[in-house]
């Protein structure tokens, strides 16, 4: 049996998760204006320049710090009253027709992304795909998160993880397919036997075509309603410790946005 692996952000939805959960983070009290100043700086070297792994490093970090304390089910109701509006329309119409054609090859499908569990499962299901990998916090007996990372779906762990499943699954990764847009995740891609680059920055696109890597551009968004049945999202479970480095740059995005239309 053989299976495709597909990142998240820039790779099956446009923009980057937990970016797109700034606003209404915000307006739900969970980011205040100090907190999103912090968060700027790194995010948009991250997003838009590219990072270290030690300048990476230090953005978790960071971010650990900031999240803690927040409460698990208000961050959770957030999460499954916004998703809809949220996710629904940037899903890429290229990577829905790949879920797709993989299906019915027979192939099973999973969305591996360093984005948290709240979000990265819902979507899963959301999409019909078989299961996914996803970060995971710690959460304390009062339900808040404690600044600690029980797991981090990042670089060389997505690789591991899939590794995993495909033991537990019987999985022939050699077989198999992995779509991502970032350099960060080519342990990710050299973990199958068929990589794809999609919509690839600067370093993967490069490592790609010397490589000889297929590398595929996605480009048309389109609602998930408009092809398949809208399930019922499920209750999120906790979220990442990556979230607030992504939020804070949508706060600014979208208060530059208001600016400039006013």
């Amino acid at each position: 049996m053989e299976a495709a692996f597909f990142d998240l952000d820039k790779t099956v939805i446009a923009r980057a998760s937990m970016a797109a959960f700034g606003h209404h983070f915000y307006r739900g009290g969970l980011i205040s204006r100090r907190t999103v100043v912090r968060a700027l700086v790194s995010q948009f070297v991250f997003l838009h320049l590219g990072a270290s792994e030690q300048k990476l490093a230090r953005i978790r970090e960071q971010v650990l710090v900031m999240t803690r304390g927040w409460d698990q089910a208000e961050v959770a109701r957030i999460v499954r009253e916004t998703l809809d509006e949220v996710v629904e329309p940037i899903i890429y119409a290229e990577a829905l027709e790949l879920i797709e054609r993989h299906h019915a090859e027979g192939l099973r499908t999973y969305i591996v992304s360093a984005s948290p569990e709240e979000i990265v499962s819902p979507l899963a299901d959301y999409l019909g795909v078989d299961g996914c990998i996803a970060s995971r916090a710690v959460v304390d007996l009062d339900g808040r998160y404690t600044g600690e990372m029980a797991f981090y779906a990042y670089g060389p762990f997505k690789a591991e993880a899939i590794r995993d499943v495909a033991s537990q699954e019987g999985i022939d990764l050699a077989g198999s397919y992995a779509y991502s847009d970032s350099y960060t995740d080519v342990p990710m891609l050299e973990a199958v036997g068929h990589p794809v680059a999609v919509n690839p920055d600067r370093v993967l696109n490069r490592l790609a075509r010397d490589r000889g890597w297929e590398v595929r551009q996605f480009s048309r968004p389109v609602r998930l309603r408009d092809r398949v049945p809208v399930p019922n999202l499920p209750t999120a479970a906790a979220v990442g410790g990556v979230a607030l480095a992504a939020t804070g740059a949508a706060v600014l995005a979208w208060r530059l946005g208001r600016q400039r239309g006013g």
